[in-house]
C-alpha cells in the first residue's frame, strides 16, 4: 500500500481543521483556497507537459545517451515525458503491468524504459551497431 494516498488527503483534512479551529472562516478560506492552488498548478503543469508532448511524434527524443543518464529509479512517467517532451511509444498492453516505453533518437539508439505502478523500474540503453 502506498502511504502518500493515505497521508496527503489526511495532512489536508488535519490542515483544514487545525486552520478552522484557530482561526475559524478565516482560516477556513486560507486553508481551503491555498489547498484549491496547489491542485490547480498541478494540473497546470500537467496539462502544460502533455501539451508539449503532443508537439513532437510519438517515442522521439532528442538523444537516447542523455535521456539514459539522466533517468533514475522512481521517477514519474510525467517528469519523463516532460524531459524528453515526447510521449513514449507504448510497447506493452494497454493497462498491462509492467508499462513499458521506448524513444529513439535520430541516430536509431533507443531507450526502453519499464513502470511498475507509475514508477520507473528500469531502462536500458540500445545502440546501433558501428559500421
Amino acid at each position: 500500500m502506498r502511504w502518500k494516498n493515505i497521508l496527503i488527503p489526511a495532512g489536508c483534512v488535519l490542515l483544514v481543521a487545525w486552520s478552522w479551529q484557530h482561526y475559524r472562516w478565516a482560516g477556513l478560506a486560507a486553508s481551503v483556497g491555498s489547498l484549491v492552488m496547489w491542485l490547480l498548478l498541478h494540473f497546470t503543469r500537467t496539462l502544460q507537459v502533455l501539451q508539449r508532448a503532443s508537439r513532437r511524434p510519438i517515442g522521439t527524443v532528442d538523444s537516447a545517451v542523455m535521456l539514459n543518464a539522466r533517468l533514475r529509479p522512481g521517477m514519474t512517467l510525467l517528469h519523463v515525458i516532460a524531459m524528453t517532451r515526447s510521449l513514449g511509444e507504448a510497447l506493452s498492453a494497454p493497462d498491462a503491468q509492467p508499462e513499458i516505453y521506448r524513444w529513439t533518437d535520430g541516430g536509431a539508439s533507443r531507450v526502453t524504459a519499464q513502470w511498475q505502478r507509475g514508477r520507473l523500474q528500469s531502462w536500458t540503453l540500445e545502440r546501433p551497431d558501428a559500421p
